[in-house]
């Protein structure tokens, strides 16, 4: 009970917070502190995102597609490195610094690349999101798995367990916390790498509308965009952390 009134709280906090901040933008919009072309308000904004609801939906479906599907891939591709990577430690040792190499290397550069490779439609835009989610998955449970308890695998093998054993009954159990943490992180990697991947080349989509609305200098819309795909990256963390209580119902007893 005490937890939940917590939660509560904090909560209440972060409202309160996101309040005096929207205030305050109106009040300077308001008092034409900042030139509303440059700034336009907060009603503005949820002016033009009621105005322009149905083409936003339109256009967050092809988003949705391309994130879930970036996702999906990149998930798997992250977990089958992480098991083949704890299973044998030269791989390890061999593949785990070209990963981390892989985020070195801005989005914003490669894009252009997949684009021109891959053309315009829905292949370049998966690639990019599964190059910036898999990377969480990998390492989040590359760390679970090798933070296993030593004792508990001991006890194992002296009771005649394999390798398959220990893994489904030690490893991966002890790897799901940091699983859903980096799960978290990916699935607002995934949308944001779809919309970076559609302003570079696409005909549909949150990122392709964002780039002609700049253009006809519509930056109400612009902002309505963006709030949009805030809200979308905190509804899928919101079901990331649903997942986690189904899967880890242990947790919650404690």
């Amino acid at each position: 009970m005490k937890r939940k009134l917590q939660n509560i709280t904090s909560k209440l906090w972060s409202l309160a917070a996101l309040l005096v901040i929207l205030i305050a933008w109106q009040g300077v919009s308001m008092a034409g502190l900042v030139p509303g072309y440059m700034l336009p308000s907060p009603v503005d904004v949820i002016k033009a995102f009621i105005s322009e609801f149905p083409l936003l939906m339109e256009n967050a479906k092809v988003t949705l597609m391309e994130a879930f599907i970036g996702l999906g891939c990149g998930v798997a591709l992250g977990f089958l490195m992480a098991v083949i990577m704890d299973r044998f430690d030269r791989l390890y040792k061999a593949l785990y610094p070209l990963i981390v190499v892989t985020q070195t290397v801005p989005t914003v550069a490669i894009a252009p690349l997949l684009v021109l490779w891959f053309g315009y439609e829905m292949l370049p835009k998966v690639i990019l999101i599964v190059i910036v989610t898999f990377f969480p998955i990998t390492v989040g449970l590359l760390t679970g798995f090798r933070s296993a308890d030593r004792d508990m695998m001991n006890l194992l093998r002296s009771m005649g367990a394999g390798r398959l054993q220990i893994f489904r009954y030690i490893k991966l159990p002890g790897a799901m916390g940091q699983f859903f943490s980096s799960l978290r992180i990916s699935a607002s990697y995934a949308v944001v790498g779809a919309v970076i991947s559609e302003w570079l080349g696409g005909f549909n989509g949150l990122g392709v509308y964002m780039t002609r609305v700049k253009k006809a200098f519509s930056f109400d819309k612009m902002f309505a965009v963006i709030f949009l795909i805030s809200a979308i990256s905190l509804i899928l963390m919101k079901l990331v952390d649903m997942l986690q209580k189904r899967c880890m119902s242990w947790e919650q007893k404690k």
